[in-house]
């Protein structure tokens, strides 16, 4: 088999496991593809937490499984070596024969990071590793910094005016709710997001404004942890908002605080907010935050350099004034043009 050909393969491995999007917490997202003399025999992914392996499900795809013992299996992450809610992927894959096994990442998690690898080898596998690793590692980039950063992967998105504002200025005694800078598609691709995120934060200042349900609507698939943060815990959460389905913590300084439908969890007053956020998540074992806002939570996670991706929407209309939106500054990744919007994708500069 050619450099090019494991590339392609493995490209499908990695098309496999996003259909699997959100679905697999805390499990990475995994493809995989059995080959025999190029043509692709046998395919599967993981679904879901506890579910079987991509491995597992590509191999008892194959209806031929004599022609297992002369197939190449590729996979988008090394293949576990450790009994959890399912059998080690490296023994059923040399229980099989499989002689030859292409990886695109190794595993940064210590439970198997490179002792599947190794397991394989020792068996008498031939082993490829680092095959579209790049790829690979971007479709995990949650897992990867879970694990490797001991931190959730941190996505800010937000909506600015053509001028670069986030808001008009609001006047006292104006009717709450969200001052539209995008369309209904936007609106949608942020549902999406919302569903392959463990969790979604927003400012105390910006939830009395807007009052922000939090949650997937507009799209299929779980909604992600509310998280708000309101140092003074001045809270008052809607009848709507409370008749959604979904946890809900709320970050405050006020010890004295009290909230009746959502968890509290008390900052330290002369600590980083942003880094204590960051560090009950990771103790949590929640993997992605997404923050929609407002502009003073958005600023302080970037002065503090607690962010990893930036999607940013900029509307046709200008406000000629109001509240500044942040600046970023970061690896332009894509842009994606609608009707009434251009979106920017900035990877954080490392």
């Amino acid at each position: 088999m050619s450099a090019e050909d494991d590339i392609k393969f493995m490209r499908r491995c990695v098309e496999l496991a996003e259909k699997a999007a959100g679905l697999t917490y805390p499990n990475p997202m995994v493809g995989s593809v059995v080959v025999h003399k190029g043509m692709i025999v046998g395919e599967g992914y993981h679904l879901k937490a506890g579910a079987p392996h991509a491995e597992v499900n590509a191999i008892n795809s194959v209806v031929d499984r004599e022609l297992l013992s002369s197939s190449t299996l590729y996979v988008n992450l090394e293949p576990c070596s450790h009994f959890g809610k399912t059998p080690p992927c490296a023994d059923f894959i040399i229980s099989n024969s499989i002689p030859r096994v292409v990886v695109g990442a190794l595993d940064s998690n210590e439970k198997v990071s490179g002792k599947g690898i190794a397991r394989l080898r020792e068996a008498g596998c031939e082993v490829i590793t680092g095959v579209a690793e790049a790829e690979c590692r971007q479709l995990n980039r949650r897992f990867f910094t879970f694990h490797e950063k001991k931190r959730p992967y941190i996505i800010l998105k937000w909506a600015q005016s053509a001028d670069g504002f986030l808001d008009l200025e609001r006047k006292a005694g104006q009717t709450a709710g969200p001052n539209w800078i995008t369309g209904k598609a936007e609106r949608i691709l942020v549902h999406r997001w919302r569903s392959v995120e463990q969790s979604i934060l927003v400012g105390g200042s910006t939830f009395r404004i807007d009052h922000p349900l939090l949650n997937v609507r507009d799209w299929s698939g779980p909604s992600p942890l509310r998280l708000i943060l309101s140092s003074s815990g001045s809270v008052s959460m809607p009848d709507k908002f409370r008749e959604t389905k979904g946890a809900t913590i709320i970050f405050t300084h006020n010890a004295q605080a009290e909230f009746d439908d959502a968890e509290k969890a008390v900052l330290e007053e002369n600590a980083v907010s942003s880094l204590q956020v960051a560090e009950y998540l990771y103790n949590k074992g929640i993997q992605s935050l997404l923050i929609e806002g407002g502009a003073k939570i958005l600023k302080h996670f970037i002065s503090t350099g607690l962010w990893d991706e930036a999607r940013v929407f900029t509307g046709e209309k200008c406000f000629g004034g109001g509240l500044r939106a942040p600046e970023i500054s970061g690896d332009f990744s894509e842009s994606t043009s609608f009707r009434r919007s251009r979106l920017v994708t900035y990877f954080r500069t490392k």
